[in-house]
């Protein structure tokens, strides 16, 4: 539907809809602006003294190492595992196509704990990259393999009658056209990097976030722990540009008629069990040792006092943190609203500019929305430092893009028509949003909330500095108890987030499915293209 027929409702014009939608996208640049003017409060001498310490360089160290070695190792996983999966006759693909994404349902900072148990020499460089690797190699192959299951077969095909080889042909038309979804997987991978604290802190390896968290901890300073946010900004924004310039502008999508076939299966051959072996291998390293040593302990804590041996504030912590996942993605919901409505029925320049400005914060660390927030609390508004409402925003801000994806798929499928013949019976602007719109996108907007509340209940580091004081959660729980290396007493907790954890890997799955379901068999114009549409919302839901 061209752009003007789907304003001609009236209801992205609304200046109402219109002023909301600026205040949310101002809302989420307000951590940006905190920390970079505490930074320069201190003026320029101070930040020259504090950032040229050895201290400074030893962090940009350790971050450029573990980044120049995760990012590489998880991209290669992801893509080889997603070709394997989609594009070969491996056997039990579907299988295979779940067990690559249950790695998801694992937070990274339990999958540290239960190789730190097992394995408590495994610190440093090393149990960091293996981690973090094993952890985030599923958001370069959820991309990946939705892209796969939609890409036309049709160049595949005359590559391979011109006598090019399956690794040729794949080098040669399918890697390059993979380029979009590799970049955006890899920049999801490393923007978790820069934001990661308990993987890290649990293994002894220092970066940015880990000297931030510990900063606080010694003793709050608004200047010093700004000026080390401020790098950490510095860090996601080199990272964004260079994701930019690895994307590339080469298309993707075809335009106009063509075959439209599906890519054939290519036969494995000999190397059918050796696929089958790192396959194993790797869900074995990622799934199996830390749910194994999850079970272990959880059993190891019963066996010692019976039922009575798990904690006896479990139930008490699970429900604050289904309270604050729910409050969080409520929030998170009704404040990406305004700007999916604005950009669904006004396709101008200004509604995608507040738009993509929501999601600038999706790239900021945890931790840096958190001390932006404590700063504007203690010195404007002491009376909402450490509450519920403050932490309820943190989460919006972090994880609004979620819900703004899943909002503008969900208003795309209510048709407009719908909208003018209500406006043509006497219904106001929110009177067609809330009567004619909304049970429409009603599923899509029921996903957005799992997707924010699922990556609240794990959440760490914004916890960590502004949960109020007596409220726990199932991370603050079981980081505390893994702290003290009370592996049993924190097993109970880390099987309540695996087990909430669940229901984002099924969905992610039916992604997948789904955008292969949609593939077209004959070629329509990448515009009108539904499988297109929907592999790019695929795409874009992965990195947000």
């Amino acid at each position: 539907m061209p752009a003007s027929s789907r304003s001609a409702s009236g209801l992205g014009s609304a200046p109402a809809v219109v002023t909301l939608a600026a205040a949310v996208a101002l809302l989420t640049l307000l951590p940006i602006l905190v920390v970079l003017g505490q930074a320069a409060a201190g003026g320029v001498a101070e930040a020259r003294d504090y950032l040229l310490r050895p201290r400074i360089a030893e962090l940009l160290a350790h971050t450029g190492w573990l980044m120049l070695l995760t990012v590489p190792l998880a991209t290669v996983l992801g893509v080889g595992a997603a070709w394997l999966v989609e594009r070969t006759d491996l056997p039990l693909a579907s299988t295979w196509r779940t067990l690559m994404l249950a790695p998801l349902a694992v937070p990274a900072f339990v999958s540290s704990y239960a190789w730190i148990s097992w394995q408590p020499g495994l610190v440093g460089l090393g149990g960091a990259v293996l981690v973090t690797t094993l952890s985030y190699f599923p958001f370069v192959f959820l991309p990946v393999a939705a892209l796969l299951r939609t890409l036309d077969a049709g160049e595949e095909e005359v590559a391979r009658s011109l006598g090019v080889g399956p690794v040729g042909t794949f080098a040669r038309t399918v890697l390059p056209r993979l380029r979009p979804a590799i970049s955006g997987g890899a920049l999801l991978v490393a923007l978790h990097l820069l934001a990661e604290y308990g993987v890290l802190e649990m293994m002894r390896y220092q970066t940015f976030t880990t000297a931030i968290l510990q900063q606080y901890a010694v003793g709050f300073s608004d200047v010093r722990g700004s000026l080390l946010a401020s790098v950490l900004l510095v860090l996601c924004l080199v990272v964004l540009t260079l994701e930019v310039a690895a994307r590339g502008r080469a298309r993707v999508s075809r335009l106009g008629s063509g075959a439209g076939a599906r890519a054939l299966p290519q036969p494995l051959g000999r190397w059918t069990v050796p696929s089958l072996l790192g396959l194993a291998l790797v869900v074995a390293l990622a799934v199996v040792v830390p749910v194994t040593m999850v079970l272990r302990w959880l059993l190891a804590g019963t066996s010692q006092s019976g039922a009575a041996g798990l904690p006896a504030d479990l139930l008490w912590v699970t429900l604050s943190t289904l309270g604050l996942a729910l409050g969080g993605g409520l929030l998170a919901v009704l404040l990406g609203l305004p700007g999916a409505v604005l950009l669904d029925r006004s396709r101008s320049w200004l509604a995608t500019a507040l738009e993509r400005t929501t999601f600038v914060a999706s790239a900021l660390p945890g931790v840096v929305v958190a001390l932006a927030l404590v700063t504007l609390s203690v010195r404007w508004a002491p009376a909402l430092y450490q509450t519920v409402p403050l932490i309820l925003l943190a989460y919006a801000i972090l994880f609004l893009p979620r819900a703004m994806v899943a909002l503008r798929s969900g208003l795309a499928a209510a048709p407009p028509e719908l909208s003018e013949a209500a406006r043509a019976l006497g219904a106001g602007g929110f009177g067609v949003l809330g009567r004619v719109v909304l049970p429409l996108a009603a599923p899509s907007v029921l996903a957005g909330f799992v997707l924010v509340a699922l990556a609240i209940s794990t959440e760490l580091t914004a916890t960590l500095l502004l949960a109020p004081t007596g409220t726990q959660t199932l991370a603050l729980a079981f980081w505390g108890a893994s702290d003290e290396l009370d592996y049993a007493a924190a097993a109970p907790y880390a099987a309540v987030m695996i087990a909430l954890s669940v229901p984002l890997t099924v969905m992610l799955r039916r992604q997948i499915v789904t955008a292969g379901a949609e593939a077209p068999t004959r070629g329509d114009a990448a515009a009108d293209d539904p499988a297109a549409r929907h592999t790019r919302d695929v795409l874009e839901l992965v990195e947000r």
